[in-house]
């Protein structure tokens, strides 16, 4: 952690079973806007994901999606890698209940498999948890199969095929 001052924000006791709801999380995130264009903000640390993002892509990623745009998959969820080549969101399951699991694929690039992770981490905050097994459709035509497993907890997505673009 830098040196320097701290600041934390958290829903109040009245709220903080409503953390992972969109307009309470909203709330939280417009002021993290504010506050990182204080001089001398080194980062915002979002906890749920662990993840400490530059002021600077902070107040534009948040501000495109407050304004109407896709949710900030990349300031306000990460993406992990596991030994074996999976990769897992962390954060996500504040807001649906859910992790997103790509198992290691070979066919599957590690940046393409980051994109299409965070075009699902969008859709599923759009659309909530998914409880029954469904298909995806990624940008470059790629078919993706994504599966509750784990008692529901986490999202396994497989690449079920590569279209022709």
């Amino acid at each position: 952690m830098p040196a320097g001052e701290v600041i934390a924000l958290a829903p109040g006791p009245h709220l903080a079973g409503a953390a992972g709801l969109l307009p309470v999380l909203q709330a939280i995130a417009r002021l993290g806007v504010e506050l990182a264009a204080l001089p001398g903000v080194k980062a915002l640390v979002w906890s749920p994901a662990a993840s400490w993002v530059a002021p600077e892509l902070f107040r534009r990623s948040i501000g495109d999606w407050l304004a109407g745009g896709a949710f900030p998959g990349l300031a306000l969820t990460s993406l992990e890698r596991e030994r074996n080549g999976a990769m897992v969101s962390r954060g996500l399951h504040l807001l649906i209940g859910q992790e997103v699991r790509f198992e290691p694929d070979k066919r599957l690039p590690s940046a393409a498999m980051a994109r299409l992770a965070v075009r699902l981490i969008h859709e599923l905050v759009q659309s909530g948890p998914l409880m029954f097994e469904r298909d995806f459709k990624g940008p470059e035509g790629e078919h993706l199969l994504a599966v509750p497993v784990r008692d529901g907890t986490q999202i396994r997505i497989l690449l079920s095929g590569l279209g022709n673009g």
